[in-house]
């Protein structure tokens, strides 16, 4: 169980700092690369970056859906059994708003730079960026809680 909180942990926090790389610093320069190459930049963007954060939101799913089927050893550890089913929301969240909004917004993109497209881009991502800074913190309290044996609270 250790070795899948650590890995849990590593690939949320991961996710959580690319996150915010990306919301404040990678999606706001998108306005500033101009319109002529941009629909090529977004392309190239969009190549580079998936199987960086892919590989890690597989992992992390994969992670997840194990604690949830661990629960039951979690609880007996004195840790909350709504921890992981918490995580999972937010995961949740977190893909339907990457599949529902973020991808077919990188798409609109991917013909050419749109500024409302773009707007929404970085508004819309601060679903994300909440949802895994979240995810984050529940990653460390899960693992803390791990070592310590307990949440400190009940069932």
């Amino acid at each position: 169980m250790p070795w899948l909180l650590v890995l849990h942990a590593a690939a949320t926090c991961f996710m959580a700092g690319v996150i915010w790389i990306i919301q404040v610093v990678h999606y706001p320069l998108f306005g500033m690369v101009g319109a002529d190459g941009f629909a090529a930049y977004e392309r190239s963007h969009a190549s580079r970056i998936t199987p960086v954060v892919g590989t890690a939101m597989l992992i992390e799913a994969a992670c997840t859906g194990l604690l949830l089927l661990a629960m039951g050893e979690l609880a007996a550890r004195g840790i909350l059994r709504w921890m992981p089913v918490a995580g999972a929301v937010l995961l949740a969240t977190i893909w339907l708003s990457t599949f529902a909004m973020q991808v077919p917004l990188h798409g609109q993109l991917a013909q050419g730079f749109d500024d409302a497209a773009h707007s929404a881009l970085v508004r819309s991502n601060w679903i994300r960026t909440i949802g895994w800074s979240l995810r984050a913190a529940l990653a460390a309290w899960l693992l803390i809680a791990w070592i310590g044996g307990s949440t400190g609270g009940g069932r």
